[in-house]
């Protein structure tokens, strides 16, 4: 007899399992051979490993399923969950092009040209740099990538930083503990964690640390393995703090560094590091650069024009 704990990663376990179990009960009938236990967002199955492995493979499609549409009936359950369900698998296997499948059914994708040469990249390099203007989704889907990775198990945790350039990273004068100081200059990356994560869930992360929120200033002597890294904002890390970063990069780490060279906030003395890096890291084995534009703005039209004119501005 073997014993394996599943969990349910979605918004509200208590719909998937349907009404007074409704749904649970009937997945019970189709394996009697298991005793199925739930409780939250956690299955315990027990009994032979064979009948565990084949309920693994089909209650991950049911959970698909439910991924996809955010509901499932007694029909899906009986046409996914049953012995014929194998002829229905194409219908019910994971779009390979979907990142994550986030709250109420949304499937989040790499949308542009650029948001896609960045999932292809991450595949084959452990750090990559996504440079480019506001709007054109580097930082959704640098934060999807992570998810995604957290997900399939191919890391433990997430660390989200970003330079507090607002608060001279004097972050000692504001209000609160460090996770209150911080938010307002992350808020960009809880709301695309938001759309990726259930809420208990995301909660769930940050509180045991799954999910790490950091300040790049605090990231100094620390050796960061096992992890999937972000620095946002980069533009406005200087020199000595992009090449602190870096080089926390442990064992079985994936990096992506995002920034807008267009707008650098930093002190007129002090040089911006993403810029720096690019000249120094060009060519390293291991380290790519995708360059995103106008053409992957995915944000109002207005946007794409507003950086249009501020280039054209610049250029004159």
């Amino acid at each position: 007899m073997s014993e394996t704990i599943l969990q349910v990663d979605i918004e509200n376990p208590i719909e998937f399992y349907g009404p007074g179990d409704k749904f649970l009960n009937q997945i019970r009938k189709l394996f009697p051979k298991l005793k199925i236990v739930a409780r939250g967002e956690l299955v315990k199955l027990i009994g032979e490993n064979s009948e565990i492995k084949s309920f693994e493979k089909r209650f991950d499609m049911l959970l698909i399923h439910f991924d996809k549409f955010g509901k499932i009936n007694e029909d899906v359950v009986e046409q996914i969950m049953s012995e014929s369900s194998e002829e229905h698998r194409p219908h019910h296997t994971k779009d390979s092009s979907v990142l994550v499948y986030g709250r109420y059914g949304k499937l989040i994708k790499a949308q542009t040209p650029n948001q896609k040469v960045m999932v292809k990249s991450i595949d084959s390099n452990d750090m990559i740099f996504a440079i480019g203007p506001a709007g054109t989704g580097k930082t959704y889907t640098a934060v999807a990538l992570a998810v995604r990775a957290l997900k399939n198990k191919e890391i433990k945790r997430i660390i989200l930083t970003r330079p507090a350039v607002e608060a001279g990273e004097s972050l000692g004068f504001l209000p609160g503990d460090m996770k209150d100081k911080l938010d307002p200059y992350l808020q960009p990356l809880y709301d695309a964690l938001r759309d990726m994560l259930p809420h208990q869930k995301l909660l769930g992360y940050l509180e045991d640390k799954t999910i790490e929120i950091a300040p790049l200033a605090y990231m100094r002597g620390r050796t960061l393995g096992n992890v999937f890294a972000i620095l946002d904002e980069a533009q406005n890390a200087s020199e000595s703090q992009i090449k602190m970063f870096l080089t926390r990069m442990g064992k079985s780490s994936k990096f992506i560094i995002t920034g807008d060279v267009t707008q650098i906030d930093l002190p007129r003395h002090k040089n911006s590091g993403l810029m720096h890096a690019q000249e120094v890291l060009k060519g390293v084995k291991g380290i790519d650069f995708i360059y995103l534009n106008q053409k992957d703005i995915i944000r109002h039209k207005l946007v794409t024009r507003i950086v249009d004119a501020y280039e054209n501005h610049q250029k004159k």
